[in-house]
């Protein structure tokens, strides 16, 4: 797979996550370009029932388009008191066009909802994970490498942290105390379900020109 002198085309316009796929693949030598770098391509309809169905259908839409290697992501948070939502809708939670605060707040309205009556005095109001899956589609030989990562945490009812993106300042992680928005960007990149993904596709990619 060849990743086009040195450029790596991700499918998305997510300032965050192009930020973090930057961030990721500087080491390695490899300059980023997302669709705002190609904004004479249609958005791909993510109608997928799952985030790896999602992530393959944007990375070969997007690879067939352009006729290079594309690298895709669907991610999203699933909290076990809501069944799993909002799940592949994570982006679109609050509608269509809904900004992250429109999510946030509704996530919390739903979480708060359940407990009405309850006075619990608890912050934490249900286990919950952030899930990344990243397909990386290659159109010259048909070839897609897929990598999923996890990471385990709480939501809370008290946002705390500017950095990050989405969900980031109500994912709290009790090993560190903090929400995912209070970590800095390499601490996040070190736990975080798109760093952990991004680490078993690199290797898998390498595994791959090594033969």
């Amino acid at each position: 797979m060849n990743t086009g002198g040195g450029i790596l085309i991700v499918a998305t316009k997510n300032k965050g996550k192009v930020r973090e796929f930057q961030h990721a693949f500087a080491p390695l030598g490899l300059t980023v370009k997302s669709m705002f770098d190609y904004p004479q391509l249609p958005d791909v309809v993510e109608d997928g029932t799952t985030f790896a169905e999602n992530a393959f259908k944007k990375s070969k839409a997007v690879g067939e388009a352009l006729g290079l290697p594309v690298l895709a992501d669907d991610s999203g948070l699933c909290v076990d008191a809501l069944d799993g939502r909002p799940g592949v809708y994570s982006a679109r939670y609050a509608g269509e066009n809904a900004r992250d605060q429109d999510n946030n707040l509704k996530l919390l309205s739903e979480l708060e909802g359940l407990k009405q009556g309850e006075d619990t005095g608890q912050p934490l109001l249900s286990p919950a994970r952030f899930v990344c899956a990243l397909s990386l589609y290659d159109p010259a030989d048909g070839m897609e490498l897929t990598a999923e990562g996890t990471v385990e945490g709480w939501i809370t009812s008290e946002p705390a942290g500017g950095g990050g993106f989405g969900y980031d300042p109500l994912f709290y992680l009790p090993e560190y105390e903090k929400t995912m928005a209070e970590l800095t960007l390499e601490e996040k990149q070190m736990i975080s379900h798109r760093g952990m993904a991004l680490r078993l596709l690199t290797d898998k990619l390498a595994a791959k020109q090594r033969k």
